[in-house]
């Protein structure tokens, strides 16, 4: 070709303007923005509990089940989005699910029948799994493995526990200013935001060999997970030994035992077991489960027992938890720092020892319990501790695997934790009912609530001792 003819096509392409990759900084801000919304309503609803009983006549149960209808779906599909992700592309899963989301968002915001509530809940729950591994996986992928990931980690860490701590500020400034509705459907003009932002800004990226998707896993999983919290649920009606309650309770182990079959024979397994012969996957994964089975009940009894004992409006009760909210993030601030002087398994250690210190004194809650020191001191070690260990335990799972399982791997961590968030609120709120016997007094609330963290603190116990003796002492290298 001359050069009279490739001048025009020069003169063509400077004037053509191509789409750059985003600044690393840019696609981990986006990525933040969508863990943050997926986290945030996990959260949200609580303080809007009793709001929501009000308009749609929910029962006890039927509460529960507005939060667990949403962490149970989202815990039982990440696997699969993260799938998804490394064989389809993050960016596109990424729009897909908060897609999903934002469209579940607005059809629970207009609910009409408790039913319809519960289902949009999952519908979430199901965007929020596909969103949820995109994100971590936009993080890692954005900035190289060292000290920048660590920091981009804690923020994607701080990010989404602060999503998680903020929900109750949120949801009880909404409550009160507007309507229990709209702790749902302040979602949809942010999802749209974000949306357009990444659908314009975010580069695609995959790693994956065209796999199909392991579907029957999924569905087993998700319905072995929601059998065995509904089983849990039961207890309380019906004790741990009748029909009602066993039934479930087996047919859940039975579908989880069935998955874990499925995915021993499979060629193309969602969950493939010989990830976890990775000593940092498998140890911070457990680590993550039992974590999350403790803290995620934290904002759940909290706001209930500001509001049901201490007569706090939704408002109120938002404002009493904003210095945890704000304590979450400085220790998922500071745990990059701690990381290079002490090593992720001593940060995580010290962090779980500090959130049981926190455990271990909202225990001791009465009925007449002042602002300092029944919700404000408490609060805070319990979420500067949830900080401080969960960028280590995140590094640690997401260290020594291959990048074609780096979709799975984030799904996998965010699995733990929402997995054991979920069975966890199942356990402790039977726990915290059968405790008060059906009374409504501020002091047999008190009685249920306290109860539910004396055992979080027993969980987070185990939870110190497993990682300091499970952990390893550095992040492995990628295989």
């Amino acid at each position: 070709m001359t050069p009279m003819l490739e001048a025009p096509d020069a003169a063509l392409t400077a004037r053509t303007p191509r789409r750059r990759t985003p600044p690393p900084w840019l696609a981990v801000a986006l990525a933040c923005l969508g863990q943050f919304l997926v986290v945030l309503d996990i959260s949200v609803v609580n303080v809007a509990l009793p709001s929501m009983r009000t308009g749609l006549g929910l029962s006890e149960q039927g509460l529960q089940w507005v939060v667990n209808a949403y962490a149970i779906a989202f815990a039982g599909f990440m696997l699969l989005g993260g799938r998804a992700g490394d064989l389809y592309g993050r960016k596109r899963m990424f729009l897909v699910g908060l897609g999903l989301f934002t469209l579940a968002s607005l059809a629970g915001g207009l609910a009409q029948e408790g039913w319809h509530l519960l289902l949009a809940r999952a519908v979430q729950g199901l965007g929020a799994a596909v969103l949820a591994p995109s994100t971590l996986t936009i993080v890692t992928s954005a900035v190289p493995e060292g000290p920048a990931r660590a920091r981009a980690i804690a923020t994607w860490t701080a990010v989404g526990a602060g999503g998680g701590a903020a929900g109750g500020f949120v949801g009880g400034v909404l409550v009160d200013t507007l309507s229990w509705r709209w702790v749902l459907l302040i979602n949809v003009p942010i999802g749209v935001l974000v949306l357009a932002g990444a659908a314009w800004w975010l580069a695609e990226g995959r790693a994956g060999d065209g796999r199909r998707l392991d579907l029957p896993g999924a569905m087993l999983v998700t319905a072995g997970l929601a059998t065995l919290a509904f089983g849990i649920s039961q207890t309380e009606a019906e004790g741990w030994t009748a029909p009602p309650t066993l039934v479930p309770l087996c047919a859940g182990l039975a579908l989880i035992a069935l998955f874990l079959l499925v995915e021993a024979r499979t060629k193309a397994p969602l969950m493939p077991l010989g990830l976890f012969r990775v000593r940092s996957v498998s140890s911070a994964n457990v680590a993550m489960f039992l974590s999350g089975a403790a803290m995620f009940c934290m904002w759940f009894f909290m706001t209930l027992y500001a509001q049901n004992v201490l007569g706090y409006t939704p408002l109120e009760a938002g404002f009493a938890l904003v210095p945890s909210s704000l304590a979450v993030v400085v220790g998922s601030k500071a745990a990059p720092r701690l990381m290079r002087a002490a090593g992720a398994r001593a940060v995580a250690v010290l962090g779980t020892l500090v959130a049981l210190a926190g455990f271990a004194w909202q225990s001791t809650m009465t009925a007449d319990g002042t602002y300092l020191t029944a919700i404000m001191v408490p609060g805070i070690l319990m979420m500067l501790g949830a900080g401080l260990a969960g960028t280590p335990l995140a590094a640690l799972a997401t260290s020594g695997t291959a990048p074609e399982e780096a979709g799975l791997v984030a799904g996998l961590i965010n699995t733990s934790r929402t997995m054991g968030g979920s069975l966890g609120l199942a356990v402790l709120s039977t726990l915290a009912a059968a405790r008060t016997g059906g009374s409504t007094t501020p002091e047999a609330l008190t009685e249920g609530y306290a109860l539910a963290f004396r055992t979080g603190t027993a969980i987070l116990a185990v939870g110190v001792v497993l990682m300091w003796l499970w952990l390893p002492r550095k992040a492995a290298a990628a295989h």
